[in-house]
């Protein structure tokens, strides 16, 4: 069983020191590490956590900065220049240039979608702040006022918003309020609107009706998805790149997931069957567009027996004065739904809910309207959209009714291909793990020298982070102990394009996740995380021909000012990471696992750069 705790630290702060005096520095640390009674590779690798005295702790602990920094001045290959990105980079999302797509050619809507491939040479640079930017306020004080310099939303987009979003906010001075969950406001009303239109008394009976997971498409601001948060739901916002006024930027803000992701030419990044429930409250979409190809994707994500939630002001023209049970609808979008297997469970105003068949075999009887894929698609990275039905032969065709609360199973797991036994023991790893972690943020990062973390130390708060990434998330074990610890965060895991396919039982746990090629950027705004996790990714990368220079470049643009990053790894990407993290001008420490192994943490800390 792995183990880790954290043995031996070794840090460097501060900026490159001058080559002019590189040689009287060598001669210092071949001065101190002979005095000490040192090798130079015990220096290398880190010093001991207790020193005989605090002047002995004191000169080795120089020696082997010294020792380490020279090391990171030699290693010519890893020397980048760094600057200051532009004003007009403050908001910079990379693959997301109109401009540039409208020149590849690109049209008819798809000028506004993810194109990596027409993304030009990336430029070193930092993405800094806003001149006005504050670290966010912690959850849960964070979900309902954020700092309004923090986001590129004006007074006057507010004002020329809806009515329901004024009653939702309030924007002051340097300030945006958001109403929280008071049971008063009508974002609870809807919510129980919508748990009586499926056959509950209420929308704390989700649960019951297996509903864990929700893609909210078109998210607002974010308050549905905070409501549904409340009732231990993962609502996973989805919505369109805005240059102004992002849906997507304003719920990371207040620390609720999501993430850029179009409904115009491609396929989302996840699996299918992946959702209980999807939901789009005046999001813009025309479903009934592309013969009906954005209702093929909705079922391709949607799992047996789930749900699809439309809610417009033009919804009222699918809507009919005849019971829709004895077959007199004829519009468009419901002749799309009945065509891939959807029952109209109900109709109130402006809300119209389909549940997806539980029956596989429905998709066989309407092939001659809509076909069924050749083969399963499992890995549909942004593929175009499909016009076929895929998903209905998946081992993991289990309608949510039938889904048992708790942990998984072990019939389950081996349904996603997971040994039980190697599942459990991640897990374990992971519980261990997460208590040495929490140990190593705030108090540590700060002191003015490494040591072993003591009973003295102060823990690091629970809400400390909330918007947290684990960038190569495996099964998703790092993201269930967080919950078992109860720390006020919330997980975007992601599963790396090359590596083991994990994602559907990280869905199917309840937690939100993605696929990603990290040879790309990812689809979010900057500063949007608190902290950042990759257990073997820097190894990853590599076998994949990606840039690590490219990879930490773009840690730092999404990574909030004073954001931690966390990653494990073996000594050589370690090493190699933490000369770009210098600089890069994160403070970084190398930490030795007691395992007996060359396995390394690379803990980082990103300062908050100002013009």
């Amino acid at each position: 069983m792995r183990s880790p705790w954290f043995k031996k630290i070794s840090i460097v702060f501060g900026p490159r020191p001058p080559l002019n005096w590189l040689l009287l520095c060598v001669v210092i640390v071949l001065l101190l590490v002979a005095l000490l009674g040192s090798s130079s590779s015990s220096a290398l690798k880190s010093v001991t956590s207790v020193a005989k005295s605090d002047t002995y702790r004191k000169l080795k602990q120089q020696a082997t900065n010294d020792y380490l920094e020279l090391r990171t001045l030699s290693a010519g290959a890893n020397r980048i220049e760094v600057s200051l990105c532009g004003k007009d980079r403050e908001n910079y999302v990379p693959c997301y240039n109109v401009s540039a797509n409208l020149l590849a050619g690109f049209k008819d809507g798809e000028e506004f979608d993810r194109h990596c491939e027409v993304l030009q040479d990336r430029q070193h640079c930092l993405v800094r702040p806003p001149k006005d930017y504050k670290i966010p306020l912690n959850w849960p004080t964070g979900r309902d006022v954020i700092w309004s310099a923090n986001v590129k939303l004006s007074k006057d987009q507010f004002l020329s918003s809806g009515t329901r979003t004024k009653r939702l906010m309030l924007v002051e001075e340097n300030q945006i309020s958001f109403h929280s969950d008071d049971g008063t406001d009508d974002v609870q009303d809807y919510s129980h609107l919508i748990a009586e239109m499926i056959g509950l008394t209420s929308d704390t009976e989700f649960h019951q009706a297996g509903v864990r997971t929700v893609l909210d498409i078109g998210c607002g601001f974010g308050s549905f998805g905070s409501h549904l948060l409340s009732l231990n739901i993962m609502a996973v916002c989805v919505a369109a790149y805005e240059l102004m006024g992002s849906q997507v930027q304003l719920a990371l803000e207040r620390g609720l997931p999501a993430i850029i992701g179009n409904f115009i030419s491609r396929q989302l990044p996840f699996p299918s069957l992946a959702y209980d429930m999807i939901h789009c409250s005046q999001c813009g979409i025309v479903w009934d567009d592309k013969d009906g190809l954005f209702l093929i994707e909705v079922d391709r994500m949607l799992k047996p027996g789930g749900y699809f939630v439309l809610t417009s002001q033009i919804s009222r023209q699918y809507g009919s004065s005849v019971n829709p049970k004895k077959g007199s609808m004829s519009t468009p979008i419901e002749e799309f739904a009945q065509n891939v297997c959807w029952n109209l469970l109900a109709e109130q105003e402006e809300t119209f809910i389909w549940q997806k068949t539980t029956d596989a075999l429905c998709y066989t009887s309407r092939q001659k309207k809509v076909p069924l894929c050749k083969g399963e698609d499992t890995q549909p990275y942004y593929h175009p959209l499909s016009h076929c039905i895929n998903g209905k032969n998946s081992k993991r065709w289990n309608p949510i009714q039938n889904r048992s609360s708790g942990s998984l199973s072990s019939t389950k797991l081996e349904i996603h291909g997971v040994h039980p036994e190697d599942f459990f023991e991640d897990l374990e790893f992971w519980r261990a793990s997460l208590r040495n972690y929490w140990t190593l943020l705030s108090p540590l990062i700060f002191s003015d020298h490494p040591k072993r973390p003591g009973d003295e130390d102060p823990l690091a708060p629970y809400n400390m982070v909330r918007n947290v990434m684990d960038m190569n998330a495996h099964f998703g074990g790092l993201n269930a102990v967080l919950l078992e610890a109860r720390k006020s965060v919330w997980v975007m895991n992601v599963v790396p394009m090359g590596a083991q396919d994990t994602l559907a039982l990280i869905l199917d746990q309840g937690f939100a996740g993605v696929w990603h090629d990290w040879c790309e950027p990812f689809p979010t705004y900057p500063r949007t995380y608190d902290l950042l996790h990759a257990n073997g990714l820097l190894s990853h990368i590599a076998s994949q021909g990606c840039s690590m220079i490219d990879l930490l470049f773009e840690m730092d643009r999404i990574l909030r000012p004073e954001g931690w990053v966390i990653l494990s790894d073996k000594l050589g990407p370690i090493e190699k990471a933490r000369s770009l993290a210098i600089q890069i001008r994160w403070e970084a420490r190398v930490i030795d696992l007691e395992n007996g192994s060359d396995q390394r943490l690379l803990l980082c800390q990103k300062p908050f750069l100002r013009k």
